[in-house]
C-alpha cells in the first residue's frame, strides 16, 4: 500500500478519535481551546509515521490510535507556545488565527498545558502491555522534554541572531523537529515487538527524516507560498535564524534534502532484508512523498 492512500484511510477516523478524547467538562472555554488548535488541521505526520511503521510490521491501526493521539496533542501544543508573543509572535497558525489570537495569551499557554498532559494520560490508555506503556511514557518525555523538543526550542531561540555552523544547525533540529519523528518511528517499532537491530535503524531513518523536514520547512519559507503553506514565509530571515538555504545556499540545501531522503530509503530497505514480513513499500512511498510535500 502506498503511503498517500493508507493516510486516507486513517486520517479521518483518527482525527474523529484524537477529538472525542476531549470532553467539555471543565466549565470553561478550556477545552474549547485545545479542540481548536488540534482541529486547525495539518497533515498529522508523526502519528501517521508511527500507525505505518506498525503497519509495515502487520499491526492492526485503528488499535493505537491513542499513541498518535498523544503524539499530535504534544506537537500541537508545541506549536501553540511556539506562536506566542515571546517567542516566534505569528499570529497566522495552517491558515487561521493562532491560539493567543482567537483567545487570549493565557488561555493558550493553558491549552498548551492542557494538550501535553492529556498526551501522557492518553498513552496509559493505549492497547498495549504495561510494560510497553511503561517505555512509551518515557521515551515521549525524553523526546519531547528538555533532552529533546523542547531543548531543541531553547536551542533555537539562543541560536537567533547568530551565524551557526551547519553541525550546530543539524543538532538543534534533531531534536526540536527530529525527536518527535523519532518517537513515531520507534514507537511503531516497540508496539510491533521489533528486533533491536530494527528498532536501531528506525531511529536511524528517523534522524534522517527529521533533518530532511526541517530541511524541506527552511526552503519553503524561502521559495513557498503562504496560501499554500497557511502560514507566513520569510519567517526565519525576520528572526534572524540560521537556515539550510542561508549557509549551504539554496541548490546546495536541496542536495542535502535528497541525500537524507536516499539515507531513509537505504535504512528501508535494510529492514526489509531482516525483517521478512515488513511491508517495505508502505515505508518506501512516504518517504518518496516528502520530495513533494508543502
Amino acid at each position: 500500500m502506498k503511503f498517500i492512500d493508507f493516510s486516507k484511510t486513517h486520517k479521518q477516523p483518527f482525527e474523529a478519535f484524537m477529538l472525542g478524547t476531549i470532553k467539555e467538562d471543565s466549565g470553561t472555554q478550556l477545552e474549547e481551546a485545545m479542540r481548536y488548535s488540534l482541529k486547525a488541521g495539518g497533515k498529522r505526520l508523526r502519528p501517521l509515521i508511527l500507525f505505518a511503521v506498525a503497519k509495515a510490521f502487520g499491526q492492526k491501526v485503528e488499535s493505537i490510535y491513542a499513541f498518535g493521539a498523544a503524539l499530535e496533542m504534544i506537537h500541537t501544543y508545541s506549536l501553540i507556545h511556539d506562536d506566542l508573543p515571546a517567542m516566534d509572535d505569528d499570529d497566522l497558525r495552517r491558515g487561521i488565527p493562532t491560539s493567543h489570537i482567537q483567545f487570549s495569551e493565557a488561555t493558550a499557554i493553558l491549552a498548551g498545558d492542557a494538550l501535553l498532559t492529556k498526551a501522557f494520560e492518553l498513552v496509559t490508555e493505549g492497547e498495549a502491555s504495561d510494560e510497553v506503556k511503561v517505555k512509551l511514557v518515557r521515551l515521549l518525555a525524553e523526546d519531547s522534554g528538555h533532552a529533546g523538543m523542547v531543548g531543541g526550542q531553547q536551542a533555537d531561540m539562543n541560536g537567533e541572531h547568530k551565524q551557526l555552523t551547519v553541525e550546530e544547525l543539524e543538532s538543534i533540529h534533531a531534536r526540536k523537529t527530529g525527536r518527535l519523528i523519532h518517537f513515531a518511528f520507534y514507537a511503531g517499532g516497540l508496539l510491533s515487538g521489533v528486533q533491536t537491530e530494527t528498532l536501531i535503524d528506525l531511529k536511524e531513518m528517523a534522524l534522517a527524516l527529521g533533518i530532511a523536514y526541517q530541511i524541506k520547512d527552511d526552503i519553503l519559507d524561502v521559495e513557498g507560498d503562504e496560501k499554500e503553506l497557511g502560514k507566513r514565509t520569510g519567517a526565519d530571515a525576520k528572526l534572524g535564524k540560521s537556515t539550510y538555504p542561508g549557509l549551504l545556499g539554496i541548490s546546495e540545501a536541496h542536495r542535502w534534502f535528497k541525500d537524507k531522503l536516499d539515507l531513509a530509503l537505504t535504512l528501508n530497505q535494510q529492514i526489509a532484508e531482516r525483517e521478512t514480513t515488513y511491508d517495505q513499500e508502505l515505508l518506501a512511498s512516504f518517504v518518496e512523498s516528502f520530495q513533494f510535500a508543502e
